[in-house]
């Protein structure tokens, strides 16, 4: 059995999907430093971590969400809860972007470990389902506002969503609609007693980054989920009724995707424009190192991009040279300060850019 949404494209939704197109293409091509993607990801990362956290009610300031993630500071007084959360979040989308780099199958026992990391830490078994009912309650009000499928229908019912998105992937269904409808399944099922609004939201973020809808993680979905808190809500209730079999099973999710699609707008065009901003300010400062730099070590430059360390056989393969004239010129950058060496073997040596270039 598969999962079936209730979903069709419209022309709203096409049109979305487009400009969503044509606005990622347009900062594909924007010549970005290096050390300047790397600060935005870093910051969109902090970001995400923050307001995904802090939807579900995690108090800690975005200042200090980057003092516990940069600083390794936890004693904040009365919110040790807090810190733990901000950590395992930035720890889950660690491995959200890991797994995406691997092409990770989308799978249950992938969605159990990212519960676990949510929920314990990194080390943690993956998470069981819920074996009891569990409900939704208006944070004022405390009144039941939905009320998740069973607990025996929950197994099912993550084969079949499960199902459905390899199947959706399989016919190269766009990324932005996978990673809209699973979203919205994840939090409509419940399948745990805590944890799910955050499992969904990073869910959604690794359908995008598998499926080259990432921009390198520069970009923070969250932090615009978090700004529109009450039209995100509205969205995801769309369907009438507070009980899963009366209403939840068979919604029309169109509403949902468009707000989706939307909100990813909207934090991709805040990207572009901190971008364009850094694009401006970094390229001076970059082109005048680069300038510096011998022809050979120009054409090495730019694995850094994608990576913190190189090795030799790196050199040898980019260069088409032998991996012991590869170790020649590394000695040379070295010695110029292009490149530092870390580890004391000299075999399996790694290699990192010099301080100035970092």
């Amino acid at each position: 059995m598969m999962w079936k949404p209730v979903f069709s494209y419209t022309d709203a939704i096409v049109n979305k999907l487009m400009a969503l197109e044509a606005l990622k293409n347009s900062i594909v091509r924007t010549n970005l430093p290096s050390n300047e993607m790397t600060k935005l990801k870093h910051e969109a990362k902090i970001r995400s971590t923050h307001y995904s956290t802090g939807i579900e009610g995690n108090l800690l300031t975005l200042t200090q969400a980057r003092q516990v993630i940069d600083e390794n500071k936890v004693n904040f007084k009365g919110r040790d809860r807090d810190v733990k959360e901000v950590a395992r979040y930035w720890d889950a989308l660690t491995q959200v972007e890991n797994w995406a780099n691997n092409q990770k199958t989308f799978s249950e026992e992938m969605i159990k470990k990212l519960h676990a990391i949510v929920e314990k830490g990194k080390r943690a078994k993956g998470t069981e389902y819920r074996k009891e009912q569990n409900v939704i309650k208006d944070a004022v009000s405390g009144r039941i506002v939905y009320m998740p499928p069973e607990a025996k229908d929950v197994t099912r019912l993550m084969k079949e969503m499960v199902a459905w998105v390899k199947e959706a992937e399989r016919q190269k269904l766009p990324a932005p609609v996978i990673a809209a409808l699973v979203h919205y399944q994840f939090v409509t099922l419940h399948p745990y007693y805590d944890g799910n609004g955050r499992t969904a939201r990073l869910l959604s973020t690794y359908i995008l980054f598998k499926h080259d809808y990432g921009l390198d993680g520069m970009f923070s979905l969250e932090e615009y989920h978090a700004i529109k808190l009450a039209e995100y809500y509205k969205a995801l209730s769309m369907h009438q009724g507070v009980n899963y079999y009366m209403g939840g099973e068979k919604a029309k999710l169109n509403p949902w995707v468009e707000y989706f699609i939307d909100t990813l707008y909207l934090s991709y065009e805040d990207l572009r424009s901190r971008v364009e901003e850094r694009g401006v300010k970094g390229k001076t400062r970059e082109s005048e190192l680069i300038r510096q730099l011998d022809r050979r070590a120009r054409e090495i430059y730019p694995l850094f991009d994608r990576q913190d360390m190189i090795f030799s056989k790196d050199v040898a393969r980019i260069l088409k040279i032998s991996t012991r004239t590869a170790r020649e010129r590394i000695n040379e950058w070295i010695e110029s300060g292009f490149l530092e060496k870390t580890g004391a073997s000299n075999k399996n040596a790694a290699y990192r850019l010099g301080k100035k270039y970092r």
